[in-house]
């Protein structure tokens, strides 16, 4: 495969906060992305906007370049599914990155108060905010999962400690990120930010729960069943990479159990068996804080 140079920064507009800016990856989500871009764009900070597509098929940099001429588009020949976000980190060039996805964006002031907790606490890699979903505003559970992580609170950051977090509400110092080596290409797509926050961890970053920054998520209504799935695949791989052996086998053999009367189990520990050669080459133990506040997490499980 060919890998073309990273694309250069891309310098801010007149009136654009130069300290904040928006990173989308998307793939045929066309209508949902526009209807994105357009709550983004009228935000009161004004971010820069890229959005890297993985290789659509149905127009969208078309609608980009012809609907939102202040929207940076990377545009990718093939699929690289969550990887695409560090391409995109990469070309937005800014101190501070929100994620979206193309079909979230964020709060009026959400980015503005994500850059003071960043900028008030250097050690903050990453801030998990509070995602709110549909037209009614329905506190997502992941909200009350963060919110209670034994890990507490620490002097030096802003909120609760995490080792988890939804990457469509999500605002990274982009030093941290890129020292983390970003979103993992075994993983592709899928559960894929547990492993991230495990990095930032184990390069001594702080991952904390910030309820002030807010943004919204409207996830399609459709069934996706193929998302357990990746899910539960990408949480064995994500043990094979950075948990103990012990614990790895044995999720692994958890799954296999499963898989004996469930199709989803059954794709996720066949696609899990074929990344596992890639992801035992990438393996890299966790430090042992980082495996404790893990452990923690788990409630024990060994």
């Amino acid at each position: 495969m060919t890998t073309r140079p990273t694309p250069p920064p891309t310098p801010p507009p007149a009136g654009h906060d130069p300290a904040v800016g928006v990173v989308i990856a998307t793939r045929d989500r066309r209508d949902s992305l526009a209807h994105t871009l357009r709550h983004l764009l009228d935000l009161p900070e004004r971010p820069r906007v890229v959005v890297v597509d993985n290789a659509s098929r149905d127009g969208t940099r078309e609608m980009i370049d012809r609907d939102f001429p202040r929207v940076r588009v990377v545009a990718l020949a093939e699929n690289r599914g969550a990887t695409a976000r560090t391409l995109g980190v990469r070309v937005l060039g800014t101190p501070y990155v929100a994620f979206s996805d193309d079909d979230s964006w964020w709060a009026p002031g959400a980015l503005a108060a994500a850059v003071r907790h960043l900028e008030a606490h250097p050690r903050l890699g990453l801030l998990a905010a509070r995602t709110l979903v549909g037209p009614g505003g329905t506190d997502d559970p992941m909200n009350e999962v963060l919110a209670a992580s034994p890990l507490g609170p620490a002097a030096d950051l802003p909120g609760t400690q995490v080792l988890g977090f939804l990457g469509c509400a999500a605002v990274a110092r982009r030093t941290a990120y890129l020292d983390a080596g970003g979103y993992h290409r075994v993983l592709f797509f899928g559960a894929e930010e547990t492993l991230l926050a495990y990095d930032l961890a184990a390069r001594g970053w702080g991952v904390a729960y910030c309820p002030d920054v807010i943004a919204h998520h409207h996830p399609a209504t459709a069934p996706r069943p193929h998302r357990t799935a990746l899910q539960r695949r990408n949480e064995v791989l994500t043990a094979w990479l950075r948990r103990p052996l012990p614990l790895a086998l044995a999720r692994t053999g958890e799954l296999a159990v499963q898989a004996r009367s469930d199709g989803p189990a059954r794709r996720a520990l066949r696609e899990a068996l074929l990344r596992l050669p890639g992801a035992l080459r990438a393996r890299a133990p966790l430090p042992p804080h980082v495996e404790r506040a893990a452990r923690l997490l788990d409630g024990g499980r060994a």
